[in-house]
């Protein structure tokens, strides 16, 4: 079990509403990622409390909600934190800049409080677990190692028919890859009372011209972005993606898609 050694806060805007939001992270031995919104019910991070994933990866129970919850969520992966209570005072969390780079820089600089001498359990699956449907398919398949290859398929010129796979080495540029869009499709969801935090500093915009918004952090940082919405997505298992001994193999695929097998992938799931 991990969690942070001290109290950590960050505010930002929320990229749906642009409302301000005060995010306050506190150190916990609950072994649990908890939310407590508004000082409403808390409610726990797991795949069995996910609300929605029209746009984002929203997570509550009857009485709140905490929306854009997958930047965080892949920032405690990637830092191996599984034990904190998240307290906010707006209903989504801070886009920030757009990735996770932000929240593990923060979890980092605060400190993360590990037992001396712990070692990251390592898991597989039982048996292959899938989903397949038309150009869509996300399949995980027991392995010797941890691979993860992602694939899109955008009306984009640089973003046609393309994909990455996960190294070690480029663990980084997974964790700065940011959030994208058409940008011809940003007055469309704005008018339906999305993306109104949307700027230059936070999300990628594919321009019709075959370019994009502002210059790239790392090539093909899109497919990065995709891969880092399934490291978070999958860690609502209760398990760590990054400690699966798997092949994890995504083609066009999106929330929806890694919420609907992440709910069969964690009874699936075996320590080994």
């Amino acid at each position: 079990m991990a969690t942070l050694k001290r109290e950590l806060k960050i505010t930002g805007n929320g990229l749906m509403k642009n409302k301000p939001c005060e995010v306050i992270i506190k150190p916990s031995n609950s072994g649990q990622i908890r939310y407590f919104v508004k000082d409403n019910e808390p409610f726990t991070a797991t795949v069995e409390n996910v609300l929605a994933t029209d746009h984002c990866v929203v997570l509550g129970n009857k009485k709140t909600k905490a929306m854009l919850t997958e930047h965080l969520s892949a920032a405690l992966a990637f830092c191996h934190i599984d034990s904190v209570d998240i307290y906010m005072s707006e209903e989504e969390v801070p886009i920030l800049d757009g990735s996770s780079k932000e929240w593990v820089k923060a979890f980092k600089d605060t400190g993360i409080d590990k037992p001396l001498f712990s070692k990251n359990k390592q898991y597989t699956v039982s048996e292959p677990v899938y989903y397949l449907n038309g150009k869509t398919s996300l399949v995980v398949l027991p392995d010797k190692d941890l691979f993860i290859s992602y694939a899109v398929n955008y009306d984009h010129p640089k973003e046609n028919r393309r994909f990455v796979n996960y190294d070690p080495k480029n663990q980084n540029e997974i964790i700065e890859a940011r959030t994208f869009g058409f940008y011809r499709d940003l007055k469309k969801y704005q008018m339906l009372g999305f993306a109104q935090g949307a700027n230059i500093d936070n999300t990628l915009g594919f321009m019709d011209d075959g370019g994009y918004s502002t210059e790239l952090r790392s090539e093909l940082e899109p497919v990065k972005h995709k891969m880092l919405d399934l490291v978070g997505d999958f860690y609502l298992t209760g398990i760590n993606p990054l400690d699966l001994k798997c092949q994890i193999l995504a083609k066009e695929a999106g929330h929806a898609v890694h919420v609907k097998l992440a709910k069969i992938l964690k009874e699936k799931i075996i320590e080994i």
